[in-house]
């Protein structure tokens, strides 16, 4: 069985057992948490597809490791006119580990 769910303002297609890397949800390593925006249902030939979610369905996960992403550099130049700008970025992250799929 997979599902479709919805975290920060991305989708991502889940299976039981999957480690997941999302934008940051708040909790500590080790601490269980809930997906309800799921989707999309689907598995040995029946899918069930939510307008825009489905009820009564949820993902429960526990949050293995927080962190930050490599930095993105950004850089601005005219050319001609001495302006330069340089700036970094590091976006902060959640691992997810999807326990089960509750229908």
């Amino acid at each position: 069985m997979y599902a479709v769910v919805a975290a920060g303002g991305k989708q991502y297609k889940i299976v039981e057992g999957d480690k997941l890397f999302v934008e940051k949800i708040e909790g500590e390593a080790g601490t269980k948490t809930v997906l309800d925006q799921v989707l999309l249902i689907g598995g040995k030939g029946d899918i069930q597809v939510g307008s825009p979610f489905l009820s009564g369905v949820k993902i429960e996960a526990e949050i293995v490791e927080q962190g930050k992403a490599k930095k993105i550099l950004i850089v601005k130049k005219k050319r001609r006119k001495g302006y330069r700008k340089k700036q970094g970025h590091r976006q902060l992250f959640t691992v997810l580990k999807i326990n089960k799929i509750v229908v």
